[in-house]
């Protein structure tokens, strides 16, 4: 489980196929404190630490992960968002997040407020997915709350230290973004739908 407070903003150096699945190699700064096997959110996607070394570690992606999320349209170059798993007497700063993207959906504005930004993104609502005002997503694993919530679409403000300090100063209008809704939100639909 994570909050959505995210570490460190990595890069993606490398990328192998093998089959179906893609391997990563991610430089980061926390790459070297990572161990085999760990759960680690990479722009909000769960995957398995499968090797580390100096400075950088690789993960894998299988064919599920790759459908369900923009990891598949990764490049060498490309900046990520980092968070390792919470530990069980931390502190809870964001929200739950599984690591587990129900839907990719895309930048549809950006706009500069003088001090901090307004996103908007839009998502194929037939998937089922809903999102509350004032209530939480994580984008690209980063923990945000929701306003001008309508039927597939959703806005957020980010703060000046959010911007800086995540994947949110590369994104531009057009791009997709890896979204995971609230799962209190999830299972209260899912009760009400029954």
């Amino acid at each position: 489980m994570f909050t959505g407070i995210i570490e460190t903003v990595g890069e993606v150096v490398a990328i192998k196929n093998e089959g179906t699945n893609k391997h990563f190699k991610i430089a980061s700064l926390i790459s070297n404190e990572l161990k085999v096997d760990q759960s680690v959110s990479h722009d909000g996607v769960c995957l398995t630490v499968v090797w580390v070394g100096d400075g950088f570690h690789w993960v894998v992606a299988i064919q599920e992960t790759l459908q369900k999320s923009n990891l598949d349209s990764l490049s060498e170059g490309d900046k990520i968002n980092i968070e390792r798993c919470m530990i069980a007497n931390g502190r809870f700063d964001g929200h739950i997040v599984q690591g587990h993207v129900d839907q990719v959906g895309k930048v549809k504005t950006m706009e500069d407020q003088n001090g901090s930004w307004l996103f908007t993104f839009a998502y194929d609502s037939s998937a089922g997915n809903v999102t509350v005002e004032k209530g939480s997503i994580s984008v690209n694993g980063v923990s945000l709350t929701c306003f001008n919530s309508k039927d597939g679409e959703f806005s957020v403000a980010i703060i000046p230290y959010t911007f800086e300090n995540t994947g949110f100063r590369n994104l531009k209008v057009g791009d997709n973004v890896n979204l995971e809704f609230d799962i209190i939100g999830k299972y209260v639909k899912r009760l009400l739908n029954k």
